[in-house]
């Protein structure tokens, strides 16, 4: 679901034929840009304008348009930054959309989260499309399946009795400005060409877990049972990986290292794998419960999110200390289920919590995670809070 907090940027349309932006906050500094020239990106230097320019770019280059309309944006926003709240993605997405109504064109929200989920690489990051993906079809008051192949959503009815908290442990993942998200891309994907390869598939071709799921028409058990029959669990050196594919070494480097992830000499297929098709089964699971709404639904749901937990920290190791501290205080307080949210290893765990606990449980969470750092007291402002489903990406135009 998407949560009510977002990225707004102020925009008007200029002759000057530069990008002008600024943000509300003085951490970020102003920068301008010129919109006749090939905008360049430095996926060596990932400061916020250019994941706002991968948005501007990503919209160009569909187009086809060489030279876009000026604009003079202020962004300002009520996300909190590298907290796993998909900031970075609002802001992609923020961007495209206003740079499509600059040109004064129009695509539908399948093809902006499309676009944007493309244009977001153009940083290094090799995410999947998730994030976009909900920040423009979101729709207030409900959750949704997202699925792909092709994109498509489906409304779920969250059960009454129940609310989500977001609590952000205050150590901050800029995704783009480190290896750990795409290593983890890097596994999955060569976990795919082994498994694929071993039920004599065309491998070459595939690029993630699902396309092994659909080629063979299985289900998320028999492939868990797969990843069980073909892969172990320790660790796949290079030379294993490339004597079981039958590539060389720099085949692997430029066909499936990513350009950070180039210094790996470990892969974890057999882990990585199993929590994604685990995570898999978990989602549907869920979904399950919210559309028959059984007795006891609520902790059915808690306990779908604490088994994802465990799988984020034990298997594809997208946790840290505190995450995992503040999903066991977020449990100790009331939570009927607790996991970490967005990319990992650091920022939010959002919590489901039974309606009637919710200011016992703010209050427990505050005195035993926040209140003993001055550092996250001084935080704690916007690091808690409650949230409900909210919409997705809008223009609201001056009359």
């Amino acid at each position: 679901m998407a949560i009510e907090q977002n990225i707004l940027a102020a925009v008007s349309v200029s002759d000057a034929q530069t990008i002008m932006l600024a943000n509300s906050n003085p951490r970020y500094k102003d920068v301008t840009v010129s919109c006749t020239d090939n905008i360049v990106i430095d996926r060596d230097n990932p400061q916020w304008h250019y994941y706002f320019l991968c948005g501007v770019k990503g919209i160009q280059e569909h187009l086809g348009m060489a030279h876009l309309a000026g604009m003079r944006c202020v962004v300002d926003g009520t996300i909190p930054a590298s907290s796993g709240l998909s900031s970075s993605s609002a802001l992609v997405c923020c961007a495209g959309l206003l740079t499509l109504q600059a040109q004064q064109k129009a695509l539908s929200k399948v093809a902006l989260a499309e676009i944007c989920a493309k244009a977001e690489r153009y940083i290094g990051t090799e995410g999947g499309g998730m994030d976009q993906s909900i920040s423009f079809l979101a729709e207030q008051g409900t959750a949704k399946l997202i699925e792909f192949n092709p994109l498509r959503s489906t409304d779920i009815r969250l059960p009454d009795g129940a609310v989500f908290v977001i609590s952000n442990c205050c150590v901050e993942m800029n995704k783009a400005a480190s290896s750990h998200f795409n290593i983890r891309v890097v596994e999955c994907r060569i976990a795919t060409k082994v498994l694929a390869k071993s039920r004599g598939l065309e491998w070459r071709r595939l690029l993630k877990l699902a396309q092994v799921q659909t080629e063979l028409s299985a289900s998320l058990e028999e492939m868990l049972g797969l990843v069980d029959e073909v892969l172990h669990p320790e660790a796949y050196s290079r030379e294993e990986i490339c004597k079981v594919l039958g590539i060389s070494g720099e085949q692997l480097s430029t066909d499936l290292l990513s350009p950070n992830t180039q210094h790996v000499n470990h892969f974890k297929l057999y882990q990585r794998a199993q929590h994604v098709y685990g995570e898999a089964a978990r989602v549907l699971q869920f979904k399950g419960v919210c559309d028959t709404q059984p007795p006891g639904a609520i902790q059915q749901l808690g306990d779908l999110m604490n088994q994802s937990h465990t799988s984020c920290r034990d298997l594809y190791e997208c946790s840290c200390p505190e995450l995992d501290e503040l999903v066991d205080i977020s449990l100790k307080s009331g939570a009927v289920g607790s996991r970490l949210t967005g990319a990992g290893w650091g920022g939010c765990a959002v919590s489901m919590v039974p309606s009637e606990k919710v200011e016992s449980f703010l209050q427990a969470v505050r005195k035993a995670y926040y209140r003993p750092s001055p550092r996250r007291a001084a935080l704690e402002e916007q690091s808690l809070f409650v949230t409900k489903p909210g919409g997705g990406a809008a223009i609201l135009l001056e009359e």
